[in-house]
């Protein structure tokens, strides 16, 4: 008799977290690692978010708060989403969840049925299969390659849309690729959209205030608000306010949905941390110049990573417009052994010798549906990217 349920058997542990922990196992047993997997900001939360939610401890607000959020933290939702996007939400439209994955989990469990379709262009984050899978749902995979900038053509998504299709579901800018949308090329995606009315839209814009050389993601009821009736638009304080353990994602979208996913989160986590909001109303009202100043060691490094990855033999690596990745491809790197004797034929041959023989932790991109790549972060100090490019460097010339 097995003791877990069947459900189960459709998912996989997140790839990323598994990466992560061996490199750390590595750690501690005295290697000196350099982990490029997590996506995570190596910068600390701003200190004028960290006192406000010392203020709220000392205010006394550590009780059950709505399971939407509080008021003020809503309110707070809702003049984001207007100051950043031009977006009106009013609060009874929009809801807090416990990280941008609950939101995630929160809107597929709530709305899909058995053979439901989820259309998601790979490469994709690794938890968006596995989430609709325990939905009961089918992720229908339209690749997106490197040649087209790692960005869905019109055509395609037109052509992977069925009588069956629940669900389209846009990263951006995009976790792995770092590839962003302008309002333009989304305004080609929401005009094959419009055809289909029996289609949801869920956006995800967590990466949303992570963008360079001037380039502005646009999200899609910006772009096109007639969809506004059947979209949820998706974001958080994890990545632009350097808040990833805090657990604040947040959404907006129609009145009906919000309530379906309230009822689900009520029987699940029910509130996030009363702390954890005071905090996100301080980083969505408070000042904004902290991201200014981390957007700028971004492009930093990613230039950085960019060139050295080019440099390398059997790498080729776009620069991205968005997010803190860049992602590599590796296909001149396959069919080849590596320096201590590991035959390198899939990607993840290529992360796993690269981590054992060099210390740096990638994540290969068979993870992210898409193979023959690698994903590296750059959310980390840059004195370490020097160094890990250097061990790539030395690690792809001593392939033959």
């Amino acid at each position: 008799m097995s003791l877990t349920a069947q459900r189960l058997d459709r998912i996989s542990p997140s790839q990323t977290i598994a990466i992560t922990q061996k490199a750390r196992a590595l750690a501690a047993e005295g290697r000196n690692i350099i982990s490029l997997s997590a996506g995570e900001p190596d910068f600390d939360t701003p200190e004028n978010i960290k006192r406000a939610a010392i203020a709220a401890i000392e205010r006394g607000e550590t009780k059950y708060t709505d399971v939407a959020g509080t008021k003020a933290l809503r309110e707070a939702i809702c003049l984001k989403f207007r100051r950043d996007n031009g977006i009106e939400y009013a609060p009874d439209e929009v809801m807090v969840s416990t990280g941008g994955k609950q939101v995630i989990f929160n809107a597929m469990l709530a709305t899909l049925d058995p053979g439901d379709e989820v259309i998601i262009p790979t490469p994709c984050w690794v938890s968006y299969p596995d989430i609709v899978s325990l939905a009961d749902g089918k992720p229908v995979f339209v690749a997106c390659p490197q040649n087209n900038g790692f960005k869905l053509r019109p055509e395609d998504l037109e052509a992977a849309i069925t009588p069956k299709t629940k669900w389209f579901m846009l990263n951006n800018p995009c976790n792995p690729t770092g590839a962003a949308y302008s309002a333009e090329e989304l305004k080609a995606l929401t005009d094959v959209l419009l055809r289909h009315p029996q289609v949801m839209v869920f956006t995800d814009d967590i990466y949303e205030h992570l963008a360079y050389d001037g380039f502005k993601p646009a999200t899609v009821v910006q772009v096109e608000p007639r969809l506004k009736d059947r979209t949820l638009t998706m974001n958080g304080c994890s990545k632009g306010y350097a808040m990833t353990g805090w657990r604040i994602g947040f959404c907006g979208g129609p009145k009906a949905l919000i309530k379906a996913m309230d009822k689900l989160q009520s029987q699940s986590t029910s509130n996030t941390s009363s702390v954890s909001q005071a905090a996100a109303v301080e980083a969505l009202t408070g000042p904004q110049e902290s991201i200014k100043a981390m957007v700028e060691v971004y492009k930093t490094r990613r230039d950085l990573v960019v060139e050295a990855l080019n440099a390398c033999p059997g790498l080729v690596c776009r620069t991205p417009e968005g997010a803190f990745y860049v992602f590599a491809g590796l296909h001149g790197c396959l069919g080849k052994t590596s320096a201590g004797g590991r035959r390198i034929e899939t990607d993840e041959d290529f992360v796993t010798a690269l981590l054992e023989e060099e210390g740096v932790a990638a994540v290969h991109g068979t993870a992210f549906v898409s193979p023959g790549h690698m994903r590296i972060s750059y959310a980390t100090d840059t004195e370490s990217l020097r160094e890990a490019c250097a061990r790539i460097r030395r690690f792809c010339e001593g392939l033959h």
